[in-house]
């Protein structure tokens, strides 16, 4: 994964001089993104290039995860031995302002951008997939799934023309995608990101998936060690306290 994400930076930034604009959702895929560029540049792997973050939601959630490193999982903590920000270099500027968003349309300048949303389908990544589709020294990075009738799904089933803005705009970019950042786990991959908290939570929702699917999950949950794990109906209500 590590490998094949450094190639695609280098062939684009490094050797074409384009811009690698990454759609990712502000929350969980951004954050993952941003931590394993900071393991490249600490190993001095990434190509001096500049990294934003464009997506105020994003800006606001890495916050949310810097500011709680109980949750960070031992692979994590025996980072930050060596690197006590995970989500921080010197390259990398998270961009709250519009203008600021806007300019980099503007800029000719190499970079790598990460913008939401994951589809591509709203908020700002949509302002740099106008103004980077029909470059060649541009590549789009897909990271997780998109659904078919979007315009991540329809770049992943190969169209040569993408409207945007009510523009018909040609596809010239290389269009790049790494489904081993998936946001869709399977049930190991959830414990494995929930371990950390057994014998901390007090109640665990399941909120997504078929109800068998959810039975099963629930089960396989308890055999392992969480207990209060609820299936909620469609408008039950809790109170937490």
């Amino acid at each position: 994964q590590s490998a094949q994400f450094l190639k695609i930076i280098k062939e684009t930034c490094s050797d074409q001089r384009g811009k690698l604009i990454i759609p990712a959702f502000s929350v969980g895929r951004t954050q993952e993104l941003v931590s394993m560029l900071d393991k490249m540049e600490t190993a001095g792997k990434l190509p001096h290039i500049p990294v934003y973050v464009d997506s105020p939601l994003a800006v606001n959630a890495t916050v949310v995860f810097s500011s709680h490193p109980e949750c960070f999982d031992n692979e994590l903590h025996e980072y930050m031995l060596v690197d006590d920000n995970p989500f921080g270099f010197n390259s990398l500027t998270y961009v709250r302002d519009v203008e600021v968003s806007k300019s980099l349309n503007d800029s000719k300048e190499s970079a790598i951008i990460i913008s939401s949303s994951g589809m591509m389908n709203a908020g700002r990544v949509r302002h740099h997939l106008f103004n980077s589709i029909d470059k060649k020294n541009s590549t789009i990075l897909i990271v997780g799934y998109c659904s078919p009738e979007t315009p991540g799904g329809r770049l992943r089933n190969g169209v040569e023309y993408l409207r945007i803005f009510g523009e018909e705009k040609p596809v010239r970019a290389r269009i790049e995608t790494m489904d081993s950042f998936s946001a869709h786990a399977d049930r190991n991959e959830m414990l494995d990101f929930i371990h950390n908290q057994r014998g901390h939570l007090k109640k665990l929702f399941l909120v997504h998936g078929t109800f068998d699917r959810q039975e099963q999950f629930r089960d396989f949950l308890g055999e392992r060690g969480f207990r209060n794990v609820e299936i909620p109906e469609l408008g039950q209500e809790f109170t937490l306290k």
